[in-house]
């Protein structure tokens, strides 16, 4: 399933562990499926959330293609395929099976701290290659460098595969330029859970989101009232999942949302190092917190 456009709510699967540390797929086929019964409209795999880091090429090939097995076509898959080594991405892309997967979604270049024409070209050669279409992904918290408004209104301009990206520097002011400016079809998707309801508002497409790893349902059945222009509908689910969506990121991600799931019976609460465990206190709140969901979301 190839995609042109992209909207709606994405989930940034996690990848889950055995205690030992080996990759549990049982537990894997178990979100898909808990994310797909709960209305979400395309998944990511291997983003920030999956721990991909600490994955060997090979695990990562196997947790693809198993995502591609139990995804089954039914909805866009999105494969997280990013670096700091241009020439190296582009080598991977290259060589890459894109069969099974809709898109790529490519991080800014972390560490090396690129200007913003050292962003263009590298976004500019990933776009060179790609067979699928290509959606950025800006996160300065955690790569050092911001893909500015300029940048990526300039990119979305240029190449056609280049169909939106996911902002997630906060900046609302940032964000709105985007927006405002951006060429018909290029997709905006919220980087933040916390922030989906007020960017919608303002006119993002959607959002690549971790809440809905446990939360499918709710989540999605928020967006999709954004996404129709229920804002009012809208409201009451955003505002009742504000806390859990804080909670969630107190102790790092994927910490939290491992601590939901594992609370909900879908994963064991497992990670790999340098990533650890949620602390008690924090497991105990965010399980709290969803024991204490209205029924009604």
């Amino acid at each position: 399933m190839k995609t042109k456009t992209i909207q709606g709510t994405g989930v940034a699967l996690i990848t889950p562990f055995h205690k030992y540390g080996t990759v549990d797929f049982s537990a894997l086929s178990k979100l898909v499926r808990h994310t797909l019964e709960g209305g979400a409209d395309f998944l990511v795999a291997l983003g920030t959330t999956s721990e991909a880091p600490v994955l060997s090429a090979d695990e990562k090939n196997a947790v693809l293609n198993h995502i591609i097995e139990e995804t089954e076509a039914k909805v866009p898959l999105i494969a997280g395929i990013g670096g700091n080594n241009t020439q190296q991405l582009v080598d991977t892309i290259r060589s890459m099976d894109f069969e099974g997967i809709s898109g790529l979604l490519s991080v800014a270049p972390y560490y090396n701290k690129p200007r913003q024409k050292g962003l263009y070209f590298h976004f500019k050669s990933i776009a060179a290659v790609s067979p699928v279409p290509v959606i950025l992904y800006n996160v300065p918290g955690r790569t050092a460098s911001n893909i500015s408004a300029e940048t990526c209104l300039r990119l979305a301009r240029e190449f056609d595969n280049i169909i939106g990206v996911k902002e997630a520097s906060g900046n609302l002011n940032q964000v709105m330029r985007i927006i405002r400016d951006k060429p018909e079809g290029f997709s905006v998707l919220s980087g933040d859970d916390v922030l989906t309801y007020p960017l919608m508002a303002l006119g993002a497409s959607g959002v690549i989101s971790v809440v809905a790893n446990a939360l499918p349902a709710a989540f999605s059945k928020m967006v999709n009232f954004m996404l129709n222009g229920k804002y009012a509908e809208a409201a009451p689910i955003h505002y009742s999942l504000l806390e859990i969506m804080d909670a969630l990121f107190e102790d790092g991600n994927p910490a939290g949302i491992k601590a939901a799931l594992d609370h909900m019976g879908i994963i064991k609460n497992n990670l790999r190092l340098p990533l650890v465990k949620a602390n008690k206190g924090t497991y105990n709140k965010i399980a709290r917190l969803i024991n204490e969901l209205p029924g009604n979301i």
